[in-house]
C-alpha cells in the first residue's frame, strides 16, 4: 500500500525552520570554536586552530571562577525553589475557598517578562530609594545602615539568587502541583487503613510517585539557570568588579564586547558540555532512586 506524501509537504516548512534556527547555528558556532575569527579586525588571517581556544579556555581563571559561581548559582536557587515550589504545591493540593485565585496570584511573578522583572528589583534594591532598604533597616532592624545590595561584592550575587527564586518559584510550583494532582487516591486510602502518619504517606507514597513531575521540573530550571544572563546585565552588569560575573555573561563579554567571537563559541560549547553532564547525572540518580 503507497503511503501518500500529502502530510510530509506540511511538515516541510517546520523541518525547514528548526534547520534553520537551530542546527545550522549550532554546526556554524561549532566551526567558529575551532579557527580564530576574531570580528573587527580584519587583519588577522582566519586559519584552523584545532583546540586551541579550548585550550585556553581551560587555563582561563576569570572563566574558570566565573564557572563556579554559576555552579553557586544554578545550586542555590534550583534548591531554593524546589523546596519553596514542593511546600507551596502541598498547600495548594486540596480543596479550599479562593485556591483558584491564590494560585493565580502566585504564577504573576512566572508571567512577567524578565526585563521587567530585571527593572522592578533595579527600583526595589535601590540603596537610596528602595523599599527594600526601608523593609530590613527601618522595619525589621536586621542592619544598622543601608545595604547596597547590587553595588556591594558580599551581597550582589544572592540579590540576583533572591530575584530569580522570587520569579520561578511559581513555575516549579505549577508542575509539582500538576504532578500531585494526578497521583491517584487509592494508595492512600490503603495507608491510612493501616494507620500511615502524614510523613510516612509523603515519604512513601507522594514522594515516589511524584519523581517524575520533579525530575522534569529540576531539569528545565538547571538548563534554564545555567543559561542565567538577563537579570546580571539588569541589576549589575556582572559587577560590582566581577562579583557576578557568571559563565553566560563572561561568553558575552568575550563575543560581544571584545569580539572574540571563536573563543567565545568555544566557551559556550564548554558550558553545554557541563550542562549536559550534570542533567546526565541528576537523570541517573533520579532513575536510580525511583527504581529502589
Amino acid at each position: 500500500m503507497r503511503r501518500s506524501l500529502t502530510p510530509y509537504f506540511f511538515l516541510f516548512p517546520a523541518i525547514i525552520t528548526i534547520l534553520a534556527l537551530t542546527i545550522v547555528p549550532l554546526v556554524y558556532s561549532l566551526y567558529l570554536s575551532f579557527i580564530n575569527y576574531e570580528m573587527g579586525r580584519p587583519h588577522i588571517e582566519i586559519r584552523f586552530v584545532g583546540l586551541q581556544n579550548y585550550i585556553t579556555a581551560i587555563t582561563d581563571m576569570r572563566f574558570l571562577i566565573a564557572l563556579l559561581r554559576t555552579f553557586l548559582f544554578v545550586g542555590v536557587v534550583v534548591s531554593c525553589e524546589f523546596v519553596l515550589g514542593l511546600i507551596l504545591a502541598l498547600a495548594l493540593n486540596r480543596n479550599f475557598r479562593g485556591r483558584n485565585l491564590v494560585i493565580t496570584l502566585l504564577t504573576i511573578p512566572f508571567m512577567v517578562a524578565p526585563v521587567a522583572v530585571g527593572f522592578i528589583w533595579w527600583t526595589i534594591l535601590d540603596a537610596n530609594y528602595g523599599p527594600m532598604n526601608h523593609l530590613v533597616v527601618d522595619f525589621l532592624h536586621l542592619a544598622n545602615d543601608k545595604i547596597s545590595w547590587t553595588g556591594d561584592a558580599n551581597v550582589a550575587l544572592f540579590s540576583i539568587m533572591l530575584v530569580d527564586i522570587w520569579q520561578y518559584t511559581p513555575f516549579m510550583m505549577l508542575i509539582l502541583l500538576a504532578g500531585l494532582r494526578s497521583i491517584p487516591a487509592e494508595p492512600y486510602e490503603a495507608a491510612l487503613i493501616d494507620g500511615a502518619s502524614g510523613f510516612t504517606l509523603f515519604r512513601y507514597i507522594t514522594l515516589p510517585l511524584l519523581k517524575p513531575a520533579i525530575l522534569v521540573a529540576l531539569l528545565i530550571r538547571i538548563i534554564d539557570s545555567f543559561k542565567i544572563y538577563d537579570l546580571v546585565y539588569l541589576l549589575t552588569y556582572g559587577g560590582p568588579g566581577t562579583a557576578t560575573e557568571v559563565a553566560s555573561f563572561y561568553i558575552y563579554l568575550r563575543g560581544f564586547k571584545h569580539f572574540r567571537i571563536s573563543y567565545a563559541a568555544a566557551l559556550s560549547y564548554i558550558l553545554l558540555m557541563i550542562s549536559a553532564v550534570a542533567i546526565t547525572l541528576l537523570i541517573n540518580i533520579i532513575r536510580r532512586g525511583t527504581r529502589r
